[in-house]
């Protein structure tokens, strides 16, 4: 069973006059990696590595560290936790001595690895993307119950009505199923969208 992270958490470390900084978070999607990025964009940082995994896909970055000391031992910590939907950003702000590539894979490996040690681990409870319309009348119940059941939705208007796209947890689709059933009197189906495996 893959876990993610209950939320985010930083870590700090200083190796050699070299300070560290970890900060592990949940992401679901690349739009909210890029989010990330750019909202814990540092610029007084000497290099920014990272690491994401989310599903079967993983990207990592050295920024400018020699290759394979930064971005890949994150990696290795993620997986390492059986972790998945995280992403982990090593900032360096370089002290003066060069630790080597033995010594930055240790500190960048073991920043990290501190991190998601300090985060509390969940098990990553499996979600699907669906969509539905309904016409405008039939929205406001349907939004309601989107709302009390803590589901993240997005919705867009044409002539006829409203069409929506929500990510629900797997035990959520049937009762949203029925309900969306009785408030259209069968006129509409929940269909379930297959996500895009980048292999």
């Amino acid at each position: 069973m893959p876990f993610t992270i209950a939320s985010s958490v930083t870590f700090e470390e200083e190796i050699k006059k070299s300070r560290f900084q970890a900060i592990a978070a949940i992401v679901e999607n690349e739009q909210q990696v890029k989010k990330f990025l750019e909202e814990n964009k540092d610029l007084s940082t000497t290099h920014q590595c990272w690491a994401w995994k989310i599903g079967h896909n993983v990207r990592f970055n050295d920024d400018g560290e020699p290759s394979g000391t930064a971005g890949r031992p994150i990696l290795a910590t993620i997986e390492g936790n059986d972790l998945t939907n995280v992403i982990v950003l090593v900032n360096r702000w370089y002290g003066g001595i060069k630790l080597g590539t033995g010594g930055l894979v240790r500190a960048y490996g073991g920043c990290a690895g501190q991190c998601l040690m300090l985060a509390e681990k969940i098990e990553l409870i499996q979600k699907k993307q669906i969509r539905f319309s309904c016409w405008f009348n039939e929205w406001a119940i349907l939004q309601y119950e989107l709302t009390q059941q803590q589901i993240d939705y997005q919705e867009s208007y044409n002539e006829t009505g409203v069409l929506v796209e929500a990510r629900l947890q797997i035990h959520q689709i049937d009762a949203l199923k029925s309900k969306l059933q009785d408030i259209t009197r069968g006129r509409e189906q929940l269909k379930i969208i297959e996500e895009q495996r980048d292999e």
